[in-house]
């Protein structure tokens, strides 16, 4: 017999092992599928699911461990029974949810979730779907696993095969120990941010990606987010009503054959810079304070500038998904919580690999933030760099390699990069703590003036990349794209929903630019990088539906930005911010009209629509 403290660790390697059996069989049921990987991509779900893997089996062994501890304090506590009667009963319910999962992918082309929920008021249309599925097949297939592992539980497992011994203060405390240690694994270890989804990510294959999840963490994860999701809060109008005012928003632009060129003819390299934090209120040519981005605004002189542009929404997940997909923003979640969502945008690196260009994605942070690593990785990227590609020695206390460092790295690699080439690349030194590698400008500890530093360090490591980069042979072919992924309420605290908090720069700069020091006063936001982007180089943009080109001519200009949980509209009548909750305008210019509001109200109502039809 084995001694009693091992049967904690031992209980915990049975769920592990139970995921595992899993994963084969879900391989195995969609073989068709499973045939076209390469054996590295077979054990690589393996691989990259096992944290997954090792957090469920932390909460499923919670329970079992307290009455394991508990047990050996109280001998009359029947714990090996309690534990055995909870693990065959989770046991069956986890492997009919399994089984069912087998034929669901079939037809879904994703791992199940919360959505079964929005079935439950309609059980005839849930018996209705399932009469094609082979039930005798999948109830073999969840009898079977229960059969089996309920042997080997009983075989080796059980905590009546482990011997008594007497208890010592030792014992107790190992075992109150081994409690408290699963913390460690529900959360994916000890680093900042949190397991979540992106951690299985690792092919462009979805198939792949969704092999690695272990499906009872995507449920628990997904029903913890359920109600953020499953219905449209935002119904102001009918909805042909409100799909009518969106399409006709987007029909007033002119064709991308009146559009005014900026970008030399021919195939340049993109370089793609997104600037953390970075807010209109510290670029003096956008008419912020001075002396803070003296680079970013020599930039904007050599190139083109827009001067009225706005951020859609007010993190960071969120302005990824706007500026590389060209797609709104929700006001209380974000597409990038739910992969199988996010994986059906429209990317500007798949767009650019369409077009034969190398692709690369740099991050000095952890690319699992708020589950973008999922995201960038169904973006095809052929190279996805972040934080763990440098030394620690370069890191700030949080977030990861200061900016400069990134710089320096994306600079060493494009010089040997394969041409064309679309590289992107995500600042974060101007991210709280604020903290900066040199000589701080602006004195005292207060939190603005730390801000104020962290982007006064972030333009000097952006110009010191820039006029590096201006002496390599690629530059003249080079148009080099800068924008914010939000603004930021310092240095002024503004409220949340003020659009000044929103406003940001958007720069093209680059030796692939054809005009300079020119000032683009159209309306626009983040969404519409990408028909911009894409029209000025001659390429197709019509899957970014969301999305605008800013230079040609329209009949109704607008910026709309998102935030918790409301709205703000922007015309050249004024602007207009609205609270979802309270049902009512928080500011609104004089001149803006009712159907200004109304043009608001539809814009969220029907971009929402359309997240939750994904």
């Amino acid at each position: 017999m084995k001694k009693p403290l091992y049967f904690q660790p031992f209980y915990f390697l049975f769920w592990v092992l139970f995921f595992i059996v899993s994963r084969a069989a879900f391989l195995l049921y969609h073989l068709d599928n499973t045939a076209q990987l390469s054996s590295s991509d077979i054990a690589g779900t393996f691989w990259h699911g096992s944290k997954l893997d090792l957090s469920f089996a932390s909460y499923l062994s919670a329970i079992p461990f307290i009455v394991a501890f508990v047990g050996l304090l109280w001998k009359k506590l029947p714990a090996a029974a309690i534990i055995r009667w909870y693990t065959f009963v989770l046991l069956g319910i986890l492997s009919v949810i399994l089984a069912a999962d087998l034929e669901l992918y079939t037809h879904w082309g994703f791992r199940m979730d919360a959505t079964p929920l929005q079935y439950l008021n309609t059980p005839a249309e849930m018996a209705a779907s399932a009469g094609s599925a082979p039930i005798l097949l999948l109830a073999f297939v969840a009898l079977a696993l229960t059969g089996v592992f309920i042997v080997v539980y009983r075989l080796y497992f059980d905590l009546k095969t482990f011997k008594q011994t007497r208890v010592t203060w030792l014992t107790a405390f190992v075992a109150l120990f081994m409690v408290a240690l699963l913390i460690l694994p529900m959360r994916g270890g000890v680093q900042q941010i949190p397991i979540n989804q992106s951690i299985a990510y690792f092919s462009d294959r979805p198939f792949t990606n969704h092999a690695s999840l272990n499906l009872p963490w995507n449920m628990m994860h997904s029903m913890l987010k359920y109600g953020e999701t499953s219905e449209n809060p935002y119904l102001y109008l009918p909805a042909d009503s409100a799909e009518l005012k969106v399409k006709q928003l987007y029909a007033a632009a002119a064709p991308d054959s009146m559009q005014q060129q900026v970008v030399k003819p021919g195939k340049p390299n993109v370089v793609f810079i997104i600037l953390e934090s970075y807010t209109a209120k510290l670029v003096e040519h956008l008419g912020g304070e001075k002396g803070i981005t003296s680079n970013l605004d020599r930039l904007a002189k050599e190139g083109i500038t827009f001067t009225n542009f706005y951020a859609s929404g007010d993190r960071s997940q969120k302005g990824m998904v706007s500026i590389l997909s060209g797609y709104p923003v929700q006001p209380a979640t974000s597409i990038v919580k739910v992969p199988k969502k996010s994986e059906k945008l429209p990317q500007l690196s798949r767009t650019f690999e369409q077009q034969n260009y190398s692709t690369s994605f740099y991050y000095g942070g952890e690319l699992e933030f708020a589950n973008l690593k999922s995201y960038f990785v169904n973006g095809g990227y052929d190279k996805l760099i972040d934080k763990y590609a440098f030394p620690e020695e370069s890191y700030n206390s949080k977030w990861g390699a200061h900016d400069h460092v990134l710089f320096d790295r994306v600079l060493q690699d494009l010089n040997a990069e394969k041409q064309p080439f679309f590289s992107t690349v995500y600042t974060l030194s101007s991210h709280e703590p604020f903290e900066i590698p040199i000589k701080p400008k602006f004195t005292g500890d207060d939190v603005p003036n730390k801000f104020r530093n962290s982007v006064y360090y972030t333009d000097w490591a952006l110009g010191r990349f820039i006029d590096a980069a201006k002496k390599q042979p690629w530059w003249q072919n080079t148009l080099v794209v800068i924008v914010a992924d939000h603004g930021h309420p310092l240095p002024a605290e503004d409220p949340n929903h003020v659009p000044s908090k929103f406003h940001i720069p958007f720069v093209l700069t680059g030796g692939a630019v054809s005009q300079h020091g020119l000032r683009i006063e159209a309306l626009g936001s983040q969404t519409d990088i990408a028909a911009t982007l894409l029209a000025q180089l001659n390429m197709p943009h019509q899957e970014y539906n969301w999305s605008r080109n800013l230079l040609t001519p329209t009949t109704q200009p607008f910026a709309f930005y998102a935030f918790q949980d409301g709205f703000g509209y922007l015309t050249p009548n004024g602007e207009v911010t609205f609270d979802n909750t309270s049902k009512k305008v928080i500011t609104r210019d004089k001149a803006v009209t009712d159907e200004q509001l109304e043009a608001g109200k539809a814009y969220l109502q029907y971009s929402f629509t359309d997240f939750l039809e994904k």
